[in-house]
């Protein structure tokens, strides 16, 4: 599964954060490579932007707290912006992205580490859609 950068970064931050960290510190025990932290792990808002469903108009909700880092690792930048505040789980999707971006010895395991969490994410929607799917009210119009 060759995933673009944008999703694999969607899925690292959507992963469970105790397999994140843990594939992570798996990649640092290769001592041979030196991991240089461009930024973060820093904890900011950004403004959530969401569409109106009726006339499509975009509007600022609110602002989320998330957590960014930027690593350098085997000669690639790595990037991960989360929800929330967890610095752990930050670096760790960012020293993964740097991972499969260079290749690296467990570019495989992040790879699955994505496919689980893409597959949870499907089923937890279809999960959502099924328990939604009682409430629907269907109109008929009489001629």
């Amino acid at each position: 599964m060759r995933l673009g950068r944008e999703r694999r970064c969607e899925l690292l931050a959507a992963s469970a954060p105790g397999r994140l960290v843990a594939l992570a510190d798996r990649c640092l025990e290769d001592g041979s490579v030196s991991l240089d932290l461009r930024s973060g792990p820093a904890v900011g808002t950004v403004a959530l932007e969401v569409r109106e469903p009726v006339l499509g108009q975009r509007f600022i909700l609110g602002d989320v707290l998330v957590t960014s880092a930027e690593v350098e690792w085997r000669g690639k930048r790595g990037w991960a912006t989360l929800l929330g505040r967890d610095r752990a789980a930050a670096l760790a999707a960012a020293i993964c992205d740097a991972e499969l971006e260079a290749g690296g010895p467990l570019s495989a395991e992040v790879e699955g580490l994505c496919a689980d969490t893409e597959a949870a994410l499907r089923a937890a929607a279809r999960e959502e859609e099924s328990e939604l799917a009682e409430t629907v009210v269907r109109f008929e119009e009489l001629l």
